[in-house]
């Protein structure tokens, strides 16, 4: 297994994290994802552990705290060797304060997801999303309390503008205190914004990506093909809700050269997508997500080769986006 730094820290993490959405599956949209239990769960944790995966993602949001307790579970007697990481910020309840970045918020959804995982700390605790009715340095300093505390030992974010980003790095800066050390965020070959305005900012900060969704919600799989019938997984089982649209002539023609290159160097479509986003140096880490074992050891089995030049600019060159202002300045 490949290790990289989690960003602009000192940690070092496999190239590859197991995610959990599809841990518990106790509420309508994530049942949608699986419902793996704790057996299921631990089994995977095991085969992750034996392949040097030792890093699981999670999010309190995910079953509403079911993933985070099957997560717990799973993880008896393994807490010690294993890389955890979760979110707060999104809506846990119905009172007004159940969710946001707010120091109440904040505090509160760390303790529970403490104790949902239990654990005496988290590895790395990212916020889910910004969130514009708190103020900035409010949620920072809350962030600084808890590394003092012990409670987390690196922060992240996730799903940020890069605007919101670099005006909290700046202030973190400014006021001399915990910066975010890693972003996560959306990236896979049928969805390369990030590559306009985070990728440059991210390089420029000195940190770094872990990627969600690297088969574009599932749509990299191999199961969609021009002129095939949608076959059973998550798509057809509705488990692509909220993914952003892409044009199907678009998708079928960087499906076509995924299976070309499939073909000529024995690996399979969604290995061929994950093995593209990790030569990007500014991935740290790429959030894979499995339902059972099969898929499990399909995707571990994206790491340890490199796709050729050659088809690295053949992937480039079929999956590229036009520039978004002010980007095409100049390039014309």
């Amino acid at each position: 297994m490949e290790y990289r730094n989690l960003g602009n820290s000192g940690l070092k993490v496999p190239v590859l994290s197991l995610g959990t959405g599809t841990f518990g599956g106790t509420n309508e949209f994530f049942q949608r994802w699986g419902q793996t239990d704790v057996d299921e769960a631990s089994r995977l944790i095991d085969i992750c552990l034996e392949s040097g995966i030792n890093f699981f993602d999670t999010a309190n949001v995910y079953s509403l705290g079911d993933a985070e307790i099957v997560l717990g579970k799973a993880l008896k007697g393994k807490r010690s060797q294993s890389i955890i990481s979760t979110k707060g910020t999104f809506q846990m309840g119905e009172h007004p304060n159940e969710k946001g970045s707010s120091r109440y918020h904040l505090m509160n959804a760390l303790d529970d997801s403490l104790k949902r995982l239990n654990t005496d700390y988290i590895d790395l605790y990212l916020m889910h999303g910004f969130d514009q009715n708190t103020p900035i340095e409010e949620t920072l300093r809350t962030l600084e309390n808890m590394v003092k505390s012990g409670k987390v030992r690196y922060i992240g974010c996730s799903n940020f503008a890069a605007w919101q980003l670099m005006k909290s790095l700046s202030l973190a800066e400014k006021l001399n205190i915990e910066k975010y050390v890693i972003y996560q965020g959306y990236y896979s070959l049928i969805g390369r914004d990030y590559e306009q305005e985070l990728q440059p900012l991210i390089e420029d900060q000195n940190m770094g990506l872990m990627v969600w969704s690297p088969l574009g919600w599932g749509r990299l799989t191999g199961k969609i093909k021009r002129g095939m019938e949608t076959q059973e997984g998550r798509i057809k089982s509705g488990g692509a809700v909220g993914a952003p649209p892409v044009d199907d002539e678009f998708l079928f023609k960087v499906v076509e050269v995924l299976e070309k290159i499939s073909g000529e160097i024995g690996k399979s479509i969604p290995q061929i997508a994950i093995n593209w986003l990790l030569q990007n140096k500014s991935v740290s880490n790429i959030i894979i997500g499995a339902r059972n074992e099969k898929q499990l050891r399909s995707n571990i089995a994206a790491v340890g080769w490199n796709l050729s030049s050659e088809h690295l600019k053949e992937l480039n060159q079929i999956s590229e986006q036009i520039p978004i202002y002010p980007h095409w300045v100049g390039e014309r």
